[in-house]
């Protein structure tokens, strides 16, 4: 058996996916996206720290997942996003992701959100961390 060092903090990041249904409309934008239409989002939640030698963890799974149910999912899954935000581009869904999480996860280092399987946005907070 190998030998850990548990007392060593090492730095680490730990990630979180999520899924989301919603419907959009980009009201800025002349195209196709320009009419209503919605999508199955795919999103990322990263969380980076020094491993806590107590638990041996960054963060815990369960806690992030509560915070992502409570304050982004209960308030996009099967709705209408244009409710939410004024203009819901992936880049604006992102961040507002990141400032509904941020207050509510320490060492919230990333969300990634997938609008299509093929394409995403990546937000690391102000400052682009």
């Amino acid at each position: 058996m190998a030998t850990i060092d548990y007392q060593d903090r090492r730095r680490m990041r730990l990630d979180v996916e999520f899924h989301f249904a919603a419907a959009h409309r980009l009201p800025r934008y002349q195209g196709p996206c320009f009419r209503l239409h919605g999508h199955n989002y795919r999103f990322f939640v990263a969380v980076e720290g020094d491993v806590d030698p107590g638990p041996g963890m960054v963060a815990d799974f369960a806690v992030v997942k509560e915070a992502v149910q409570e304050f982004v999912l209960a308030r996009v899954d099967h709705r209408d996003l244009n409710d939410l935000l004024d203009n819901p581009t992936a880049e604006n869904i992102a961040r507002w992701v990141w400032e509904v999480l941020e207050p509510r996860l320490p060492g919230l280092a990333e969300v990634r959100l997938h609008e299509i399987p093929d394409c995403c946005v990546t937000y690391r907070g102000p400052g682009g961390r």
